[in-house]
């Protein structure tokens, strides 16, 4: 074979290897969840109505078994998604359905609010700290938001319910669940990492692999822009 024929070769080759691994990349990217668009259609100077739901386990999907959380999008669909794309400097009134039962706490300060002031409430109920004791319900999970000094612990479904969910997404009238009620400022433009602290991923070490570090599942970003 000549020099330019084996030339050409691999020229060839190397293309196909570019093409494979493009072709994996763009597999990889539409695999990932979509971003949830608030800002399209926001009115400056008013709330955003950010309602989320926590679920024990999906019933569908790559990970039918996962915990997740689920985002209701703008126009009323629940969207399988942790990528949210919020106006900056608003007020975001959070309504927050939790239909998962409690997991052990391994740190007593994520039991704790912080961040929204006074405006956490649970079924109704204003609280500061949910103990992880014989008179509380527990901790099903957190929305956490480091870079926003943000902790939400979320009210437990307790282990005596009947009727809890099992696919998601759940709904209201016919699954047991905690309302969890609250806002927050979406501050500057930025990206804001934000992720549940409570170890809830079943047979994985330490319960913080599979869903706990997947983007889609129980942590994600708050996109937010100008």
């Amino acid at each position: 074979m000549s020099r330019g024929a084996r030339l050409a070769l691999v020229s060839v080759l190397f293309a196909g290897a570019v093409g494979l691994m493009v072709f994996a990349g763009m597999s990889y990217l539409r695999r990932n969840p979509p971003n949830v668009d608030y800002i399209a259609g926001h009115v400056p100077g008013t709330p955003v109505h950010l309602t989320l739901q926590t679920v024990g386990t999906m019933g569908h999907g790559a990970h039918p078994t996962w915990v997740s959380y689920l985002a209701k999008a703008p126009d009323g669909r629940w969207v399988h998604s942790t990528l949210w794309q919020l106006p900056a400097h608003t007020r975001i009134d959070v309504t927050l359905y939790e239909y998962d039962g409690a997991t052990p706490l391994r740190n007593q300060t994520y039991g704790r609010v912080t961040g929204v002031g006074t405006s956490y409430r649970v079924n109704g109920r204003r609280m500061s700290v949910i103990k992880a004791d014989s008179t509380s319900t527990g901790v099903a999970h957190t929305f956490t938001v480091p870079r926003m000094g943000i902790n939400i612990p979320l009210y437990a479904v307790p282990s005596s319910a009947k009727n809890t969910c099992s696919v998601a997404p759940c709904h209201r009238s016919t699954s047991a669940h905690e309302v969890i009620t609250f806002h927050f400022n979406s501050g500057a433009p930025g990206q804001y990492r934000w992720q549940c602290f409570i170890p809830c991923g079943a047979d994985w070490l330490d319960g913080n692999g599979g869903p706990m570090q997947t983007i889609g599942y129980m942590g994600g970003f708050l996109k937010v822009s100008a």
